[in-house]
């Protein structure tokens, strides 16, 4: 299955719950009608990850995710040997007796001690076509997992010594995000269509709210997303994302919250905010301010 035009991309991710814009369906569609890979970068929480996932789902596609992390190497990320299972076939030979060594070793690394890590997954056939390779936070990565992976990418294949190159026969639908908490090399980016996942405007979020908390009244979830678009504003450690602003919907929702207080905020705060300074620094005055101005918001509009 393949997307006609970017309205069918905006369309087919509509169906999944995921309220994207023009822009970002636009370089959806560039990357899977060219075949390059997708570098999305932006914010935590605001859908980086989820449009991953929804593609996948949409398109009808196994979705293989690379989580990243400091000290992140290729044969972590590619393939392990199951060292325990070849200790039994070695302690079982020798029992055994008699085992010729080289036949031993032919026969240890072999596919069935090979567990495959998602770079190798991705390089394999799938049914229902080319899976959708996730490469999350490649920013908490270091320089020489890059050069790897850039190699990788460019010819999709992976090589394993023992048993040779392993080469994609349909290349996978790759998409690496990043929180930009450092800059990923220019050589890499370069190989990938590029798109900044901003935090959405007002009526962008509300549209969000409606897909992922339809419970929530529109009265509600107008005041939730003033609220939040408001604390975005304030110098905070970290913003909340999107993803924060729906948990904070199901939270009020389960306290059956019909509309906003400075008690209510105080109370579940722990859903927008997940650092000790910002929460410290709305109790009070504080979050009736950023409430009020966010009614007044809402009166104009």
């Amino acid at each position: 299955m393949a997307f006609a035009d970017i309205d069918e991309v905006q369309a087919a991710l509509a169906a999944e719950n995921y309220v994207c814009g023009r822009a970002l369906a636009t370089v959806v569609f560039l990357s899977l009608k060219l075949g390059r890979p997708l570098f999305l970068e932006g914010e935590a929480g605001t859908g980086k990850t989820e449009i991953a996932k929804v593609i996948a789902q949409a398109l009808g596609r196994r979705l293989i995710r690379l989580q990243c992390y400091e000290g992140l190497d290729a044969s972590s990320a590619v393939y392990e040997w199951n060292f325990a299972e070849q200790m039994i076939a070695i302690r079982t030979a020798e029992a055994a007796g008699g085992t010729d060594r080289d036949m031993l070793k032919s026969e240890l690394f072999t596919e069935d001690y090979l567990i495959e890590r998602p770079l190798l997954q991705a390089m394999r056939p799938q049914p229902g076509g080319a899976p959708v390779l996730l490469i999350d936070e490649i920013d908490r990565t270091d320089a020489p997992f890059e050069a790897f992976l850039l190699e990788a990418l460019s010819d999709f294949q992976v090589t394993i010594p023992e048993l040779g190159t392993v080469t994609a026969p349909e290349p996978p639908i790759v998409i690496l995000t990043s929180n930009r908490t450092r800059e990923v090399h220019d050589a890499l980016k370069r190989r990938c269509l590029y798109h900044w996942v901003d935090y959405p405007d007002f009526d962008r979020e509300i549209e969000i709210l409606h897909a992922r908390a339809p419970e929530a009244s529109e009265a509600l979830s107008r005041e939730i997303v003033a609220f939040v678009q408001r604390l975005r504003e304030e110098d905070l450690f970290k913003k909340p994302g999107v993803a924060e602003t729906i948990d904070w919907a199901k939270c009020l929702l389960a306290l059956d919250v019909i509309d906003l207080s400075p008690a209510t905020i105080a109370d579940t705060l722990g859903a927008i905010l997940k650092y000790q300074d910002d929460i410290q620094r709305l109790q009070g005055s504080e979050a009736k301010r950023i409430l009020d101005a966010a009614k007044a918001d809402l009166e104009k509009a």
